[in-house]
């Protein structure tokens, strides 16, 4: 079994946390590539067949650019924070829809970061009309999502604060049917990703959260 990452991505991205600027990361650009980028890329190439025998639909794709991998550079066009950079190293493995859509689709992620490891699966941010359609799967499939719940999953997300229009507040699963995200997270320490069974552990953690990326994706009416 291949160890994939070490103390020296944890490393870097505490010292990216405390040095966020752009002259820093150029001077440690290098040690970005091979601490970082590489042990990512690498772990998404191999765990691409694993996420494909969960499901065909999932993109998994170890490019440095618009593949798999989050990029480093943060958004700040319409954020108070204007730090140049994420202190994290992120992967998503979605669904292939994800590019005709707007919001959030199904799927895989994966979260590094010091002491805030993780990974799981749902789906999060999706847009409204993504929203309603699971909403309704499970209003109008109430005995798959009971097998979803029952397996244990602690589903999270933001909540609308009342019932969502047309729901009654008293349906069953009302607590579900606010969510606005629903996914499952399951947190990571540094010594198990820097382990050489973190892969194995990874993709334990994806299929217990199959189900639940499986039924939304089967009330959005798409292949799985």
């Amino acid at each position: 079994m291949a160890t994939y990452f070490t103390p020296a991505l944890f490393s870097f991205l505490r010292q990216l946390k405390s040095n966020n600027n752009r002259g820093w990361f150029q001077a440690n650009r290098a040690r970005y590539a091979a601490d970082v980028e590489a042990p990512l890329l690498g772990f998404i190439a191999d765990v691409a067949p694993h996420m494909r025998a969960i499901s065909p639909a999932l993109v998994v794709d170890p490019k440095r650019t618009g593949g798999s991998m989050f990029r480093i550079h943060r958004d700040t066009r319409f954020s108070a924070d204007k730090t140049p950079y994420k202190t994290n190293a992120a992967a998503s493995f979605a669904h292939e829809r994800k590019a005709t859509v707007e919001g959030g689709v199904p799927g895989f992620y994966l979260h590094l970061e010091p002491g805030d490891s993780m990974g799981g699966g749902g789906i999060y941010h999706p847009d409204s009309p993504t929203l309603t359609r699971i909403r309704r799967g499970i209003l109008d499939n109430a005995k798959g999502w009971a097998a979803v719940k029952r397996m244990g999953l602690e589903l999270q997300g933001d909540r609308l604060m009342r019932a969502p229009a047309g729901i009654s507040p008293t349906h069953p699963n009302i607590e579900d049917l606010r969510l606005k995200d629903l996914y499952t997270l399951t947190a990571f320490s540094q010594r198990e990703i820097c382990g050489p069974e973190f892969l194995d552990r990874y993709v334990e953690t994806c299929r217990a959260a199959a189900p639940l990326v499986s039924f939304l994706t089967r009330a959005l009416g798409w292949r799985w």
